[in-house]
């Protein structure tokens, strides 16, 4: 069993849970969402549907997650406007390559490198927010484990 859960920063508590069985994938639960415009997703790079993201976008919202090791894209642009001293590594303007995932998000998407000291990690997080810094993208992401502190 699998629990899948929308947890709202603001208050501190699930606006959104959904249990499915094992065999359901995590990027399914996308398809039930209503995105709300402006609001801010952070989730698993387990929940990558760029149909659904795609969806999602075209709605207003905005999302952060994780990406892939597999990702196929290429660099649009750079921005060499960041301080390694906060453990970006860099940021990038890209688009999708793959035949069918260009199809699915046919627009541009940032990708944000961060390096965590502590846990000697590179992360790698991809979004459709252009307007946040990229140390916010990172920082957005860090929040995504208050959904973790509280199913402990």
């Amino acid at each position: 069993m699998k629990i899948h859960t929308l947890f709202d920063l603001s208050g501190n508590i699930p606006s959104f849970i959904l249990t499915t069985d094992g065999k359901c994938h995590d990027s399914n639960v996308l398809d039930i969402l209503q995105p709300i415009p402006d609001a801010v997703y952070i989730m698993d790079k387990a929940y990558i549907d760029f149909k659904a993201l795609y969806q999602m976008h075209k709605l207003g919202a905005f999302f952060i997650s994780q990406s892939k090791s597999s990702m196929d894209y290429s660099i649009l642009e750079t921005n060499y406007n960041i301080d390694e001293n906060t453990g970006l590594r860099s940021d990038k303007i890209i688009e999708l390559n793959g035949y069918k995932s260009k199809q699915l998000y046919p627009e541009s998407l940032r990708l944000v490198e961060f390096y965590d000291i502590e846990k000697d990690n590179k992360l790698s997080f991809l979004t459709n927010n252009f307007d946040i810094t990229a140390l916010e993208v990172a920082n957005l992401y860090r929040n995504r484990w208050q959904i973790e502190i509280f199913f402990k």
